[in-house]
């Protein structure tokens, strides 16, 4: 077998894919440092795969952490690439497109416009999942994920966001009455945790997508992909779509990759 690992060491998790001519396999580990979890993704990956060392011809790095190596991985030829790069090229993959904005969401959120030519790194916000666990640690007393995400299932955002409807009674084009006007702007002393969950999720969402309204049609592009863990979580879809909805007349599309959280790591192993 002749696989290439594509490795991406973000700020919070590693992810990992096998990729020879198709994606052979794929997990992400989380660890307290990012050396403790870039090894144990690799351990991970080869007995979930029953692969050997002998099977990896090489280990591509990429994200944050992958300046930590400066040397072959257990002997085998390791290189880096930019994040940027495998950002668009990963994200080209999966969904097929030839020309999008790609957002890529994880501790915190970047935009890269990619071609089959050219990857271009417009510029990033530093509201992602490190934004959602750290309000959560503050406001819920919760840092698990899986925790966060439960609660913002039986959230109300009418409890927590204030809305256009609430401040105006004229009707404005391309805002309907129930749109954000300020998050967290009308918190009733009734909201649960529940609602506060949903709540920060929807401003990250939010945030994440306005931002990229605005990249794409300053640019003159259709496509938005969405990738990155944060993509993945099960509320990313119906909040982001909500924000597509806005931009209707503009006739954008909102658009998340199956596997967005490991696209990084499979544009490290294509390139």
């Amino acid at each position: 077998m002749s696989i290439v690992l594509g490795i991406d060491v973000g700020g919070s998790t590693t992810k990992i894919v096998a990729y020879d001519e198709k994606i052979i396999g794929m997990l992400q580990v989380r660890a307290n440092d990012q050396l403790t979890s870039l090894y144990g993704a690799i351990g991970n990956l080869l007995q979930t795969y029953q692969l050997k060392l002998s099977d990896i011809k090489k280990i591509v790095l990429t994200g944050v952490g992958a300046s930590l190596i400066q040397e072959n991985i257990y002997g085998i030829p390791t290189e880096k690439v930019a994040e940027f790069e495998a950002i668009g090229k990963g994200a080209l993959l999966l969904s097929g497109e030839e020309h999008a904005l790609v957002v890529s969401m994880g501790t915190g959120t970047s935009y890269v416009e990619a071609s089959r030519k050219k990857i271009t790194h417009i510029g990033g916000s530093g509201v992602g999942g490190g934004t959602l666990v750290g309000l959560s640690s503050k406001l819920l007393g919760v840092t698990d994920i899986d925790a966060i995400i439960a609660l913002a299932k039986k959230g109300d955002l009418a409890n927590v966001d204030l809305s256009i409807g609430e401040i105006s009674n004229q009707e404005i084009p391309n805002l309907p009455e129930n749109i954000t006007a300020a998050n967290f702007g009308k918190i009733k002393s009734t909201a649960t945790k529940a609602d506060l969950a949903l709540g920060l999720m929807n401003m990250i969402y939010q945030t994440a997508g306005v931002l990229a309204a605005f990249c794409a049609t300053g640019r003159g592009i259709k496509k938005i992909l969405f990738t990155g863990s944060v993509a993945d979580l099960p509320q990313a879809n119906g909040l982001l779509q909500a924000v597509a909805a806005l931009y209707a007349h503009e006739q954008l599309e909102f658009m998340i990759p199956k596997n967005a959280t490991f696209t990084t790591a499979i544009g490290a192993a294509i390139l």
